[in-house]
């Protein structure tokens, strides 16, 4: 991860050089006569033939300025009476695209408020990731050189106070990206669930139930999406306690982990197949956020759970027809073997409101290709029984820019998952796919307040955005954690 130090406000001998600037003039990020003078000029004339006039987003790239300077990016912040941590961050992000080849680059941040300016670097840094271990032959004028980020500040202790809340975040962030980016023959759930127990190194309690556990304790659904893989299903309980004892009932976020699916014996399309390891999406970003809990050290009693499985179609695989009796013991129709991940949430979601008797259940999934129809690739779509959980998420959404939209639960989409020979069976057909998934859900959350994040359009960028490089986007590590942060610490 890009390394983020904090040192005084002066004008860096050498590297890339990260300008704010606000609508209408710089942001007195350094001595701008000072830069005038070093570089002859260069910046401003270059400011001035872009036309550059500070607008949100903005960039203006000048190149060799002088002074010992390589580069110097002019981002502008828009109007400064409008400046927001989110608008910081995306102009961080923009700005750190354009000098990925510079080792060394130093932010001019002191005319920017501390918050402010950590969170420019936390945009810097997520925008700074890549997945490059598997590339072997990448030339080096390829690969990101990016190092280091100096930011600049007059208040330094302030900055490094700010930084030290954020770093966490993108730690997590990182941590949900490179899992979601593994290939599925490396991340199985045996392998995943080994790296949920590092989670212990930051004082997360960690237990893995496999396949024996899972059956004595009753996970007909689970188990029964697994049995067509060699590779065995897992379920992990992370368990973070940083309410120092105070009396109360625990936060809880579940996550659906199909490490690879092929939809079974209901096979996909071979098009466009190999996308699906990332259905893990939901898991890893549960996992980065205890571990993005954990490493600040959150003052919130917090549990995590992840239904780990691989859906492979094979002669000991899951059936249309089949019937499973779940966790619950309410029994399940299996219609289409490639609406799995509701059979994986389904156990988990009824084993953690009867073992830790939550305050509120969030699950994250890459559930329906409904919801990709829905609302696209901007925004995730969430259902929730409790109006208070979906009225925290939604501020925690526009604080983050992890964008969500409520759906409907109603009734009358429940009647269609009603099924001739069981309780219910595990799709509604075409319409409303995304809706009947969530009442499915529903189902297995005995009247805990609880909110379901169907997050099949988001978990995956097919183009860079301003702190989302292309590939895994850790979406809902951020949104949950500052949920936490400002609705459910102690």
């Amino acid at each position: 991860m890009l390394d983020v130090v904090i040192s005084r406000p002066k004008l860096p001998a050498a590297g890339a050089l990260v300008l704010p600037v606000e609508e209408g003039g710089v942001a007195q990020a350094l001595d701008w006569n000072e830069l005038d003078a070093v570089t002859g000029g260069a910046v401003a004339r270059a400011i001035q033939a872009a036309e550059f006039k500070g607008r949100k987003g903005s960039t203006v790239l000048v190149l060799g300025p002088g002074a010992g300077l390589s580069r110097v990016v002019a981002v502008g912040l828009g109007r400064a009476a409008d400046v927001t941590p989110l608008i910081a961050e995306e102009a961080g992000g923009a700005a750190i695209a354009q000098v990925v080849c510079e080792e060394n680059v130093a932010l001019a941040s002191a005319g920017l408020a501390p918050v402010v300016a950590a969170h420019f670097a936390l945009g810097a840094s997520l925008r700074s990731y890549r997945f490059d271990r598997y590339r072997t032959t990448k030339k080096a004028e390829d690969k990101s050189r990016l190092a280091r980020l100096t930011l600049l500040a007059e208040d330094q202790r302030a900055a490094e106070s700010a930084w030290g809340g954020l770093k966490p975040v993108a730690e997590g962030v990182f941590l949900a990206r490179d899992l979601v980016s593994e290939p599925p023959n490396v991340l199985t759930p045996a392998e995943m669930a080994r790296r949920c127990e590092g989670l212990s190194e930051l004082g997360v309690e960690v237990d893995v139930f496999g396949p024996k556990e899972m059956a004595a304790l009753g996970f007909g659904a689970l188990l029964g999406v697994a049995q067509g893989s060699v590779n065995e299903p897992r379920m992990v309980v992370m368990q973070w306690r940083g309410a120092g004892g105070k009396a109360g009932k625990p936060l809880a976020f579940v996550g659906k982990g199909v490490t690879f699916d092929s939809g079974g014996i209901s096979i996909k399309p071979a098009t466009g197949m190999e996308e699906m390891k990332w259905d893990m999406a939901g898991a890893g970003a549960v996992i980065g956020l205890i571990a993005t809990l954990a490493t600040r050290k959150a003052c919130a009693d917090v549990v995590g759970l992840v239904g780990l499985v691989e859906n492979l179609p094979s002669g000991s695989a899951q059936r249309p027809g089949d019937v499973v009796r779940t966790y619950s013991g309410q029994t399940v129709e299996v219609i289409n073997t490639d609406a799995e991940g509701r059979l994986v949430l389904a156990d988990a979601l009824w084993y953690c409101q009867q073992r830790f008797d939550p305050l509120f259940i969030v699950d994250l999934a890459t559930l329906t290709g409904a919801m990709v129809v829905s609302l696209g690739h901007e925004i995730a779509g969430f259902f929730s029984n409790d109006h208070l959980l979906s009225r925290n998420l939604r501020a925690a959404a526009e604080t983050t820019g992890e964008k969500v939209w409520r759906l409907p639960l109603d009734e009358a989409y429940d009647k269609q998952i009603k099924s001739d020979i069981a309780d219910m069976k595990n799709v509604g057909g075409r319409p409303g796919g995304a809706i009947t998934a969530a009442m499915f859900l529903q189902r297995f959350v005995n009247g805990k307040p609880w909110a379901h994040l169907d997050i099949a359009g988001v978990a995956w960028a097919s183009k860079d955005a301003p702190t989302v490089p292309k590939g895994a986007t850790g979406y809902g590590v951020r949104l949950l954690d500052r949920m936490v942060r400002d609705q459910y610490e102690a």
